[in-house]
């Protein structure tokens, strides 16, 4: 698995984001996607409140059982047939969650994932004289 350098203020960025705007449910886990009749949710979906994405309604949420105030990690999406990158947020996700999203994320050949897990490092480069 490929390392990622964190960054604690990066992530600070992230939470004001997530946590000034709201999640707003959309499917349940276990619902089946709305056009894809094969794929059923691993936790529960929605987005997050008056933020852009590019699907057009918000930043994608994969909420699982734990604490949905706890980012847990982000996942980024390469889609060839959208031609499109996406990140989506994973919140108070176990490990188990975790893999279940990414598991859903990656059934077709046409997208695959990346997976950021959350640290509280803070690089070098990350700091500022500010």
């Amino acid at each position: 698995m490929a390392q990622y350098e964190n960054n604690a203020w990066f992530w600070q960025k992230v939470d004001t984001l997530f946590l000034s705007s709201g999640f707003c449910l959309t499917r349940k886990k276990g619902d089946v996607h709305p056009v894809f009749a094969n794929l059923i949710y691993p936790t529960d979906y929605g987005y997050v409140k008056d933020t852009n994405s590019v699907s057009g309604n918000g930043v994608s949420v994969y909420a699982g059982s734990l604490s949905r105030n706890t980012i847990t990690a982000l996942v980024v999406a390469a889609d060839i047939l959208a031609k499109e990158l996406d990140v989506k947020i994973l919140i108070g996700c176990t490990n188990e969650e975790v893999e279940d999203v990414l598991r859903f994320l990656n059934q077709t050949d046409y997208q695959k994932t990346v997976l950021i897990r959350r640290g509280k490092d803070i690089p070098s480069w990350g700091m500022t004289d500010n």
